[in-house]
């Protein structure tokens, strides 16, 4: 076989890989954000009636963040599993108690039929969730990684990060025609189940995606990656876990400030119409996708360290348009998906290459769950709690928090170059 037909195997090879990875990470956050949207819309009513609207939005996405905490015991439960038995097994059976509790949730009666059973059954399927979560990691960023080009490695790492924007933008279009076309008792009586539905459908398709991952002849040492007992992982590698977590967590801060808080605070204090919000939200996750594909480009070109300087010296910016999100809700919706994107499209990028290779897989599940849990799990909850208490712009002290932190590892790490944009390449990442 010639050289040319050996380039061109190899290129398929990659670009099915590609195709398969978006396929797998836009199916689990279409999951994702069907629950975060109905954690809005739905469950404060369904589930804490008894409650003021404000409390029970709370109470809702207390359960919300529940999932997160549970991540970490998925992941360790999905390393036994996968020692005992095999890769695909593993994320076979995460993805099956993740699909099979969403559907659960989705038929789920509510409070004024059952009584506080419902919310409690609502948080024994959400921590569900969480377990099937955290047990399907599959370390796709590392593995794109090891099999991009000299050069595009930021490119490469950017295309699992697709899945976010992308999986809000089809869950978002979902709710839109649900809340748009049914009338409001309709909706809250049995039309938002069928988003639940439909997220069992997809992950049938995210199963076979992730299984044909698993079993593709090319790159087939990187494939399968191996897990590394955690608590010698730990003591060893501390330090770029801790590094891997922290830096990028401004992006996790504005995840959900720019997807779940907006859309709770139009419907608690604005007279906005909810269907013109998810409107202005696909549409910012439009631009979200393409911000998160430039971060690749930009990534590659300046090095990952300056695309995430600039995003933490952005969101001090960003802060100051939450005011008007009563009045101009696109400014601040519009901006912060595009930061978001070019946030988020390197942060689980970041982990794999400080890691030793016998750590790398097990280091980068460490890593992004505590980046989820210190940066994410909270942040609608919080964001609420702030603006309940102090008005809408104390919300901003969430993301504010998360760009100091995420400034701080980035100036320690890199010093002042990280916030230095010049137009002279590096390889620095």
């Amino acid at each position: 076989m010639s050289d040319a037909t050996n380039r061109r195997s190899e290129t398929v090879a990659i670009d099915e890989v590609i195709t398969t990875v978006i396929m797998a990470r836009v199916t689990d956050f279409f999951g994702f954000f069907v629950y975060a949207i109905a954690s809005v819309l739905v469950f404060p009513r369904l589930f804490f009636p008894m409650y003021d609207s404000v409390t029970a939005t709370l109470l809702s996405f207390a359960v919300f963040s529940i999932a997160f905490l549970a991540r970490p015991l998925g992941a360790i439960l999905g390393d036994a599993l996968q020692r005992r038995t095999s890769a695909p097994v593993r994320i076979m059976a995460a993805l099956m108690v993740f699909g099979s509790s969403t559907v659960a949730i989705g038929l789920l009666p509510g409070y004024d039929a059952i009584g506080w059973t419902a919310p409690a059954l609502l948080m024994a399927l959400r921590i569900a969730q969480g377990v099937g979560l955290g047990g399907a990691f599959d370390g796709i960023t590392l593995q794109l990684q090891n099999l991009a080009p000299e050069g595009r490695k930021g490119l490469y790492g950017m295309v699992p990060q697709l899945g976010g924007p992308i999986g809000f933008c089809v869950a978002a279009s979902l709710f839109y025609v649900l809340v748009g076309f049914l009338e409001d008792d309709e909706f809250i009586d049995f039309g938002w189940r069928f988003a639940f539905f439909g997220v069992m459908a997809v992950n049938v398709v995210s199963l076979f995606a992730r299984l044909r991952l698993l079993s593709a002849g090319f790159g087939a040492e990187i494939i399968a990656p191996k897990s590394a007992p955690i608590i010698p992982m730990i003591r060893e590698q501390w330090e770029p876990i801790a590094i891997s977590a922290f830096m990028p967590l401004a992006s996790y801060a504005l995840f959900h400030m720019v997807t779940v808080f907006p859309l709770a605070y139009a419907l608690l204090y604005t007279e906005l119409d909810i269907d013109y919000v998810l409107l202005l939200q696909f549409l910012a996750g439009v631009l979200g996708v393409c911000a998160t594909i430039a971060s690749g480009v930009l990534s590659d070109r300046f090095g990952r360290p300056k695309v995430l300087g600039f995003c933490t010296l952005a969101i001090p910016l960003l802060c100051l348009t939450i005011p008007l999100l009563p009045s101009y809700p696109s400014i601040y919706i519009f901006a912060g998906f595009i930061l978001l994107g070019l946030a988020h499209g390197q942060s689980s990028a970041i982990a794999p290459a400080r890691f030793k290779p016998e750590y790398r897989y097990s280091g980068a599940a460490v890593s992004i769950n505590l980046s989820w849990i210190v940066g994410a799990a909270f942040a609608p909850l919080v964001g609420l709690a702030l603006t309940a208490a102090f008005g809408l712009e104390a919300s901003a002290l969430y993301l504010l928090s998360g760009a100091v932190v995420t400034g701080y590892v980035l100036y320690a790490r890199y010093g002042a170059a990280a916030f230095k944009i010049s137009w002279a390449s590096t390889e620095e990442n």
